[in-house]
């Protein structure tokens, strides 16, 4: 391997370190605030891309559908909960609103998936199409398991997990789909050939990771999420709600995820199952920062990617063995450092 071979590789694992990097600040983020190891995170990267795909077509995609009945299924569950505390009179503007903008989005898409609209302008509808999912998702799935263990979310991450491959099977078929790049330029620099989708994913994911610091840093919800990640009871005594803290948690993850898909989905064919392998490379990254540290993460991202480049290089067949065989002695340097103590 001489120098113009090992920058290309160092190029190719930076490009996919950008893309892991904001899964794996979405994993950290999920966990943090509500404990659960999101393994769907995945099939939002899916769905983002696909759906995009499906409005290039001039088709509407059937997740446009499914946002709207998941919006209307969470309301009426809400609906049955007011009801059972006797609230229901006092809540029934507020679940009307927390259905709006699912119901709404829905509508407006049905209406507008067919005009064939401009990439970008598609890739905004597919953003507003999939984000909501997340907080959807939280309220169907895991807000009444808030105080449950790590072990019973775990489970319930799995079933989720399922159900959504299964799903994303249904909406867009056994058949991959690659979108068109956003930006058609090449450039050269020395041996290095890069496109412009390549440096559309590399600042896109850099601008992301900064309005996200900027978004916990200055904000005041950012500021609740911190403090729900910090001390869940404590943010709850300061009137942080946790069920809100929850599902705003699940929106950035399902908008990161659909982003990044939307990134990804001209460089590679993505099918309605790739987004799992790619979250799970997230994961990985993420436990390299021990599910805590966003920083850590970012930069286990850009490990992962470099490893995935270059065994890719030298051994293309177990590209995907090496990535994840990285995580055995994270773990083990992990239990070592902190080792577990049985409670009794």
């Amino acid at each position: 391997m001489d120098g113009a071979i090992a920058s290309i590789l160092v190029l190719d694992g930076v490009t996919n370190g950008a893309i892991y990097a904001l899964l794996a600040l979405a994993l950290v983020l999920v966990f943090a605030v509500t404990r659960v190891i999101f393994i769907p995170q995945g099939e939002f990267v899916a769905f983002g891309a696909l759906t995009l795909a499906g409005l290039q077509l001039g088709h509407t995609p059937l997740t446009v559908h499914f946002l709207i009945a998941m919006a209307l299924l969470a309301a009426v569950l809400d609906l049955i909960a007011a009801a059972r505390a006797g609230r229901l009179a006092a809540e029934l503007a507020p679940i009307a609103l927390r259905a709006l903008p699912g119901v709404a989005i829905g509508l407006c898409a049905l209406w507008l998936a067919p005009m064939k609209l401009p990439l970008v302008a598609q890739a905004l509808l597919t953003l507003a199409v999939v984000t909501p999912m997340g907080g959807l998702l939280y309220r169907l799935a895991y807000q009444s398991l808030a105080d449950a263990s790590v072990l019973v979310l775990l489970i319930v991450s799995v079933g989720v997990h399922f159900a959504l491959t299964g799903l994303g099977l249904v909406f867009f078929g056994a058949e991959g789909s690659r979108n068109p790049s956003f930006w058609d330029a090449s450039y050269t620099a020395g041996p290095l050939m890069f496109s412009g989708q390549t440096l559309i994913i590399v600042m896109a994911s850099a601008a992301l990771i900064v309005a996200l610091w900027l978004f916990f840093e200055k904000s005041l919800y950012g500021k609740a999420l911190r403090a729900t990640a910090v001390n869940r009871l404590g943010a709850r005594l300061m009137g942080i709600s946790s069920t809100s803290a929850g599902r705003l948690s699940f929106t950035l993850a399902a908008f990161i995820g659909a982003l990044s898909g939307i990134l990804i989905s001209p460089t590679t064919t993505i099918f309605y199952d790739s987004g799992f392998l790619i979250g799970l490379k997230g994961f990985v990254a993420a436990v390299f920062a021990g599910l805590s540290s966003y920083p850590g993460a970012a930069l286990g991202a850009l490990l992962v990617g470099l490893i995935e480049s270059f065994s890719s290089f030298w051994a293309s067949a177990f590209k995907e063995v090496i990535v994840f065989t990285t995580i055995l002695p994270v773990l083990l340097w992990r239990s070592w450092r902190d080792p577990h103590h049985e409670e009794h």
